[in-house]
């Protein structure tokens, strides 16, 4: 009770983030109602990892060349506007899943999810880098426990009732859901309004002259991560963890429906699982507030042996907690990791880094999404599960072998 109006109250000091976090959540929900529905449509239809590899692929290849854009349309564009168009843009294409009935109509499914990543692409940055301009800096790590929160939120109720509304009622209905939530969300977004930045910080960051702005951009982002070794991490945890995320992505529905025989209903309780662990992260977190890179590489070397001995559940039920738990240290590791990128990146900088951040963790991503689809046709799925948590705990202690290195370095310096 004390946890829940905890954030009531943080909620209400924040106006202005309160009605982006309402817009995350309808967007979220309608989108996961979505997923759900076209990952059982897939599976169903083709019966092939490969085909759901290749859809969750397809969904986060755009943000390799419009993360950026969406960083840098912040330097003239106000997020406000960038963000209803982009939802609305959105509502045509979600309905086109509606005409997707048998396998040779799968191509639609496929052009219409990128087409909805493209929008996403450019969306998520502008929203992430904008949080900070909404929200007082005391409340920052708290802000970011919250937005654990709506994703475990958005996991609950999204991924499992769009489950139970894809089994009982069809996928289409969840199509229309999502479609809906874009409009919903646009409107709650246009009772925004972020600062925009000054015309001296824009010069200053991209240069005067046109031919300069590339360059200056480049020089600007090298000198800032030089700078920073927590930087630094960062941008090797996007890197790297990316590439073994990706398997636990495609690995959920196919150990829903084909390992544990759960149907689409289990792909749905498996998210809910991490929707559980996620809001329950928000707690843990706080006691994070002053360690916070220690925690983000202790909470992803204890994800990658949960996820090994998930690997090795031979029950439901057994699964259902290790999801919990892996979403658990997920949501903690993902609050330390924002608030500290948020501190040490300036702000007239947030949206450009932001960008280039999601650019490339999310092609990652893509790639192992594809690659994991493509490894399912030759190993048995609790192989390759097990091999992606021994992965993460091999990056969290190749993480901290680097910051202890160059802490001491810092120390003999002195």
């Amino acid at each position: 009770m004390t946890f829940s109006l905890g954030f009531k109250r943080l909620l209400h000091a924040e106006p202005d983030y309160r009605q982006l976090f309402m817009a995350g959540l309808v967007n979220g929900i309608g989108d996961r109602f979505s997923q759900v529905a076209m990952l059982a449509l897939i599976l169903g239809t083709t019966g092939s990892g490969l085909a759901v590899g290749l859809a969750l692929g397809l969904r986060v290849f755009p943000f390799l060349l419009l993360a950026p854009l969406g960083g840098v349309l912040t330097l003239h564009f106000s997020r406000r506007s960038i963000m209803i168009v982009t939802n609305l843009l959105r509502v045509p294409v979600a309905l086109s899943y509606l005409l997707v009935h048998q396998a040779d109509d799968l191509w639609i499914l496929y052009t219409a999810s990128t087409l909805l990543a493209c929008a996403e692409a450019i969306y998520a940055p502008v929203r992430k880098s904008g949080i900070p301009l909404l929200v007082r800096s005391e409340n920052l790590h708290k802000i970011n426990g919250l937005e654990q929160v709506m994703n475990g939120s958005v996991l609950i109720v999204g991924a499992f009732l769009g489950g139970i509304v894809s089994s009982v009622m069809g996928p289409q209905a969840a199509f229309v859901t999502n479609a809906l939530a874009f409009l919903f969300a646009a409107a709650l977004i246009r009772k925004m309004s972020f600062p925009p930045l000054s015309t001296n910080q824009v010069d200053e960051m991209v240069g005067r002259e046109p031919a300069r702005k590339h360059a200056g951009i480049a020089r600007m982002l090298w000198q800032l991560i030089c700078s920073s070794v927590p930087l630094q991490i960062l941008v090797a945890f996007e890197l790297w963890v990316p590439v073994i995320n990706g398997i636990d992505n495609v690995l959920i529905s196919v150990y829903a429906i084909e390992v544990f025989k759960l149907g689409d209903w289990g792909v749905g309780l498996f998210y809910a699982a991490l929707g559980i662990g996620l809001v329950l992260s928000s707690w843990g977190s706080r006691y994070l507030q002053l360690w916070l890179l220690p925690g983000v590489v202790a909470c992803l070397f204890i994800e990658g042996c949960l996820l090994m001995l998930l690997s090795e559940a031979r029950l439901a039920s057994a699964a259902v907690l290790m999801y919990i738990l892996l979403s658990f240290m997920s949501g903690m590791g993902n609050t330390c990791l924002d608030t500290l990128l948020m501190r040490e990146t300036p702000e007239k900088y947030r949206g450009v880094v932001y960008g280039l951040v999601t650019a490339c963790s999310s092609t990652m991503l893509g790639l192992s999404m594809f690659g994991a689809g493509i490894l399912l046709e030759v190993l048995e799925p609790r192989r390759l599960g097990f091999a992606g948590g021994l992965g993460f705990a091999m990056i969290a202690l190749l993480l901290a072998a680097y910051a202890w290195i160059r802490a001491r370095e810092v120390f003999k310096m002195k």
